[in-house]
């Protein structure tokens, strides 16, 4: 029996808190999960602009711009070659958004883990639920009550 080597896949990367990542598919999911963030964008290692915003949109199209104005971003992942995920001193992630002179990083100022947790719980929303629920197991018992029309 012999053994292809052509037929033996590599495993897919895994890159845990800092690494390089080129695919643009990971690029657009590591970065969806971004809200509020520092931007600094550099050119040529001198700094051109900064500030903060919210990460509105995080899409993949050659036809759009990259576009940061009155604290929105619209990130397009096909505006970069490749991202840098880095972390501080302080063990805080960034991302540094590569394309030839031009470096976009973003540092976030909010965290998935918190906004789940602050979502606001809704009072009404499950009053509404409850209430269904046991309306519907209402009808079903007496329906059950009743006798078969057939």
């Amino acid at each position: 029996m012999s053994y292809s080597q052509s037929s033996h896949q590599l495993p897919a990367p895994c890159i845990i808190d800092t690494g390089t990542i080129v695919n643009k598919q990971d690029i657009e999911r590591l970065l969806n999960d971004l809200s509020r963030v520092r931007y600094i964008h550099s050119l040529d290692g001198a700094i051109k602009n900064e500030g903060e915003g919210c990460v509105m949109e995080v899409f993949c199209d050659p036809q759009r711009s990259t576009l940061i104005a009155n604290q929105a971003i619209y990130l397009n992942i096909q505006s970069f070659d490749y991202l840098q995920l880095s972390q501080s001193p302080t063990q805080e992630a960034y991302f540094d958004l590569i394309q030839d002179h031009r470096q976009l990083r973003l540092i976030p100022l909010s965290n998935p883990l918190q906004e789940q947790s602050a979502e606001p719980f809704n009072v009404d929303a499950l009053e509404a639920m409850v209430t269904q629920v046991l309306s519907a197991k209402w009808d079903v018992q007496i329906d059950d009550d009743g006798e078969c029309p057939f």
